[in-house]
């Protein structure tokens, strides 16, 4: 399996490709950060980000992209900011295809470093040790983004048993209780 993760961010958008199976050794395929100019007009800002994810999704080709739900922040502009940036990434995804999943930074965290309120340190050293890398990627927004893809590419077989149990019964006849015979309800 194949995921782009997606930290996203209007001034630095976080992007990280790996590769691998739940319970093997992963394999880390690229990282890097999407920038825009703090200064700059929104509408480009956007433009410039999905430039970059489409420049991402062309050379590296996964199968799934993981974008970090966005959380409700103190800083109401910050959490604009990170949403336009999220929605993009999933706009370009979902043109092409590409099934998209979103995970909160509790849920990340917590598959990642065992703690669902590790902090950036602990998610990138982390990061380094599980795809065996010589330094922690930087800046931490690149960090964030492959641990998105590594969530991902662990809780991905279990939320697809999950959704397959879900639509298998909801396929089903609805089940109607019914007495057992000779007696009365």
């Amino acid at each position: 399996m194949r995921v782009l993760g997606v930290d996203p961010g209007l001034t630095r958008c976080g992007v990280g490709v790996v590769e691998g199976v739940a319970g093997r050794p992963l394999t880390m395929v690229g990282v890097g950060v999407v920038r825009t100019r703090a200064d700059a007009d929104l509408g480009h800002r956007l433009v410039a980000i999905e430039q970059g994810i489409e420049q991402w999704l062309d050379e590296h080709r996964p199968q799934y992209v993981a974008v970090e739900r966005v959380f409700s922040q103190h800083n109401v502009r910050t959490v604009m900011g990170t949403a336009q940036a999220s929605a993009v990434a999933i706009l370009c995804a979902s043109r092409r295809g590409i099934p998209v999943a979103l995970h909160t930074p509790s849920e990340v965290k917590a598959a990642v470093t065992g703690s669902g309120r590790a902090d950036k340190a602990q998610v990138g050293a982390m990061v380094t040790r599980l795809l065996r890398l010589a330094a922690p990627p930087k800046p931490a927004d690149a960090a964030d983004a492959l641990a998105l893809a590594i969530c991902h590419i662990w809780r991905a077989p279990a939320q697809n048993r999950l959704q397959q149990a879900v639509a298998l019964h909801s396929t089903r006849a609805p089940r109607t209780p019914h007495a057992p015979k000779g007696r009365t309800p």
